[in-house]
């Protein structure tokens, strides 16, 4: 790395392959820690924005951004499957598809409540203000693992995309809603380019979602209370990312703090990931 820096100290695509060439190297001393049966495979990344209108819109549209430059740090390849806009700012939700090596297991202790507290840039009297997201992770998993899916245990909505552009957004019905019946997971999907790309997509959603659904079983079978933190519910945050009055960004579980927000919220994940793998 040292000679590449002498080549072209100041060329943007140099440093920039550095940087992922020191990432990898960084996360390849840890490759143990990826021990669970789905850690290699992809990810899908579901983030919702919580009560509270614009601002926690707002603050779902940053952690979009968050796990986007994560993303993008790590060479993974980031595809938007399922978008809806917020009001006035953000995002209501984002389903995002990761494609990577090990995303998954880089991800999966992501999930959970994330909270922001920060002056309001939507407030004209300044005031501080707590906002709520909550992000859910599930696997990208192979075909070759068999999940068993009747037809007849499927309902199958068609709708109007609702996102903004293109002459095929909003004149046909091709945004696709599909429900699990019998355990109410539903996956949706409206940024391909036709009704059938979308349902694709959105079986690979379902089959991901049920993945992890069945792993979460085996998993409160096994571990309880470990089952208990990967619940997503309001008002159960894993972890505080702190504006104002002060700086940190801090995990509840494992106590891990950083004073730099900024390069936490534009990516800089790793510690904090590779923290929770090591517990």
């Amino acid at each position: 790395m040292a000679e590449l820096y002498k080549m072209a100290p100041d060329d943007p695509e140099v440093n920039s392959a550095i940087a992922q060439l020191q990432s990898r190297a960084h996360g390849a001393k840890f490759i143990t820690l990826f021990n669970q049966p789905a850690d290699s495979a992809g990810a899908f990344l579901f983030i919702q924005a919580g009560a509270g209108g614009t601002e926690a819109q707002d603050w779902a549209g940053m952690l979009a951004r968050m796990y986007s430059r994560w993303a993008e740090r790590h060479g993974f390849a980031l595809e938007i499957a399922d978008e809806h806009a917020g009001d006035s700012a953000g995002l209501k939700s984002i389903t995002f598809k990761i494609s990577g090596l090990r995303a998954y297991g880089w991800l999966r202790n992501e999930i959970g409540i994330h909270r922001l507290v920060r002056i309001s840039p939507f407030n004209a009297q300044g005031k501080r203000q707590t906002s709520f997201a909550s992000v859910a992770v599930s696997p990208d998993i192979d075909d070759n693992i068999e999940i068993k899916i009747d037809d007849k245990d499927l309902r199958v909505d068609t709708y109007r995309s609702s996102g903004a552009g293109g002459q095929h957004v909003n004149k046909t019905d091709s945004a696709i809603r599909i429900t699990h019946i019998p355990t109410g997971v539903v996956a949706t999907c409206q940024n391909e380019r036709s009704q059938f790309q979308n349902k694709d997509l959105a079986m690979k959603m379902l089959r991901a979602k049920l993945y992890d659904l069945e792993m979460q079983k085996r998993q409160e079978k096994e571990n309880a209370a470990l089952a208990a933190q990967k619940k997503i519910e309001w008002g159960s945050q894993i972890r505080n990312y702190v504006l104002q009055p002060y700086r940190l960004v801090k995990d509840l579980r494992t106590n891990a703090e950083r004073s730099d927000p900024d390069a936490v919220l534009d990516g800089d994940l790793d510690d904090f990931m590779l923290g929770l793998l090591a517990r």
